[in-house]
């Protein structure tokens, strides 16, 4: 019996495994930021920012909640503008950079949250401490060509952690009350991505219970 070309292809749709696969990223250190923002004597905000040292992310857009993300930030990087502040947040009493040089996020779950909105939980590890935390993300876009004609994707996260719950507890109490450091740390993740040059495409993440 004689198959026409449209059936074969319809059997063999029909028959190949069920996965799909994710168009993979690298994030674009020179073109992200990951800043943060912490209360600063009860009166005012200190922000700050480290750079992105590296990353990957497998984007489906075909099914979004099967993408995934890793990210690496560089504890040492902390910029607040103030080079004694600095020193002293890479100091033991906070980050101990020179013990824990990187800062990462390694996803465990995509959910849809609206319209071009995400809720992606990960695991963060942050000063030999790892928690799970949940990004609240806008995009990713869709791919834009750049200058040099190579393409380009944007994706935008926020999420609020306390510094206590990983080990950052240093403090100290003012004469009027209340303390120098707040303890809740406002985080925004604003990301660059390129297409990953070794691998055009990678297995997208399996179903999450």
């Amino acid at each position: 019996m004689k198959m026409s070309m449209k059936s074969v292809i319809t059997l063999i749709a029909v028959a190949a495994p069920s996965f799909a696969f994710a168009a993979a990223y690298d994030i674009d250190g020179a073109h992200s930021s990951a800043d943060f923002s912490v209360r600063h004597m009860m009166v005012s905000n200190v922000k700050g920012n480290f750079k992105v040292q590296s990353g990957t992310v497998n984007i489906d857009d075909k099914d979004v909640t099967k993408s995934t993300v890793e990210a690496v930030l560089d504890a040492a990087s902390v910029n607040t503008a103030e080079p004694k502040r600095d020193e002293h947040l890479k100091s033991p009493d906070f980050f101990d950079a020179a013990k824990y040089p990187t800062i990462t996020f390694k996803s465990t779950k995509v959910a849809k949250a609206g319209k071009d909105k995400l809720k992606v939980t990960g695991d963060l590890t942050l000063h030999g401490v790892t928690k799970p935390v949940v990004l609240d993300v806008v995009g990713p876009t869709a791919e834009i060509k750049d200058a040099f004609g190579g393409m380009r994707r944007g994706v935008e996260a926020t999420t609020k952690i306390n510094r206590k719950e990983f080990g950052l507890g240093w403090n100290k109490a003012l004469e009027a009350g209340g303390v120098a450091v707040g303890e809740e740390i406002s985080i925004v993740l604003a990301l660059e991505l390129t297409p990953k040059k070794d691998a055009a495409a990678a297995p997208a993440a399996k179903d999450a219970k």
